[in-house]
């Protein structure tokens, strides 16, 4: 089973907002599909962490087993999927990632530090860009003009 991360945000002067590198840390809260569990702690799922599956069936970004029923769960990240945030994406809801979940569903997701975007004008560009707190602002000095990332939120939808 699929699931689609689909992000939401109020752009001001920029675009390209995507995530930063194959060492990206997604953050996400991940449930059971077993018995249900979800635990309380934020874990993270990266491109550049592969585990191989069981009978070798591939790998996995992250292989776990339930502490509340012993299960072996895993997700995937699918990289092929993984989409840039533009102006024109302003204020909807965009897929930005999907993942191949194994017994391994996300219902939570915690934007953090590892984001880049660019001048939506001038291209300059904001390496360093973290959303945890759901804004940030900086200033574009080729535009003399405030930017900003503004009502991050989220929604996942099976795919």
């Amino acid at each position: 089973m699929g699931k689609t991360l689909y992000f939401y945000a109020t752009l001001e002067n920029v675009t390209n907002v995507r995530p930063l590198g194959e060492d990206f840390r997604w953050f996400l809260k991940l449930k059971c599909g077993n018995c249900g569990e979800i635990p309380d702690k934020w874990q993270y799922v990266t491109l550049v962490e592969s585990v191989p599956l069981k009978g070798g069936r591939g790998h996995a970004s992250m292989v776990q087993k339930c502490k509340l029923c012993a299960r072996e769960n895993s997700i995937d990240i699918l990289a092929d999927t993984i989409t840039a945030y533009n102006a024109e994406d302003n204020e909807t809801f965009k897929t930005m990632v999907q993942f191949e979940c194994r017994g391994l569903e996300p219902v939570d997701f915690q934007p953090q530090a590892g984001f880049a975007a660019v001048g939506a004008e001038t291209g300059t560009p904001f390496p360093e860009v973290n959303l945890l707190e759901k804004d940030w602002t900086d200033y574009d000095e080729k535009a003399s003009e405030s930017v900003g990332i503004y009502e991050v939120t989220h929604r996942f939808i099976k795919c």
